[in-house]
């Protein structure tokens, strides 16, 4: 039987889809609701509290998002990835794509947020950016059915799956080349409203367009990862999940800029730095 925890409402009977980030003023970091447009410059920040995994309530706290720090949207208790999940990525790693999917596991401790810095690690000689949808989980579940799998998303966002490529070949395994801090990039906030069947996927590198794909060309969509991923294990509210890059992946060098940009939801950017 799939175990669901309460139902909850997206972002607490808000009446429609909202944008949901983490912010910091200066202050004890908070979440808060973004409202406005980004691109006329009229966006700001409503504060919110205690969190959106429930009713919340607006604590008064407004300011333009111009004037704040934006934070990674969630502090994950896991990262659970897929990889190998677009065919043209497969095909360029040299291989197929596989007809279950691949899981594995990024540490908490390399989420990183909008604007923060990828730091190159000093044994590594190839460092690649992976653009990807990420999935917010919103209630504790497990035994998702395909048919039920929206039931326990908060929203969606950005996130850079970033790697160690030469590592990567070297293991045998991925979890240093994928787990290095600040080897996962999220944000810049959670859109609750988001069909995720087609939506286009791109990654910039020094505003160069390295990928150009969209999520239609998922080998397993939103609703088979999450069925997938959860009868292996229970997943919790603020959980993240990352569905896989397209193809176009490649390296990225110290004083490099990159950013993903997920149709309907908005632009993640990164500068990269040695460590």
């Amino acid at each position: 039987m799939p175990v669901l925890a309460n139902p909850i409402t997206v972002a607490a009977g808000y009446g429609r889809g909202v944008r949901i980030a983490r912010f910091t003023d200066g202050s004890e970091p908070g979440f808060g609701v973004v409202e406005g447009s980004v691109e006329e410059g009229t966006a700001e920040i409503a504060g919110i509290a205690p969190h959106p995994f429930g009713p919340f309530s607006f604590t008064g706290v407004r300011r333009p998002l111009g004037e704040v720090r934006l934070l990674a949207p969630v502090l994950p208790s896991k990262v659970l990835c897929v990889g190998k999940n677009y065919a043209d990525h497969a095909r360029e790693m040299g291989g197929e794509a596989p007809a279950r999917p691949v899981l594995f596991l990024k540490p908490s401790t390399s989420v990183a947020g909008p604007g923060d810095p990828i730091t190159l690690p000093p044994d590594s000689e190839r460092v690649d950016y992976e653009g990807e949808l990420a999935i917010v989980i919103g209630r504790l579940c497990r035994d998702v059915p395909p048919e039920r799998a929206f039931e326990v998303v908060l929203g969606y966002t950005c996130a850079n799956d970033v790697t160690a490529r030469d590592q990567q070949s070297a293991d045998g395994q991925w979890t240093r080349a994928k787990g290095h801090d600040t080897f996962c990039p999220i944000g810049p906030w959670i859109e609750t409203d988001l069909d995720p069947a087609d939506v286009a996927l791109r990654t910039t590198l020094d505003g160069e367009l390295r990928q150009n794909s969209r999520t239609k060309l998922l080998v397993h969509d939103v609703p088979a990862l999450i069925a997938y991923m959860s009868a292996a294990m229970t997943l919790l509210p603020g959980d993240v999940l990352l569905t896989g890059t397209p193809g176009g992946v490649g390296p990225m060098r110290a004083d490099q800029t990159v950013a993903v940009t997920v149709e309907g939801v908005g632009t993640l950017t990164n500068p990269v730095r040695a460590r």
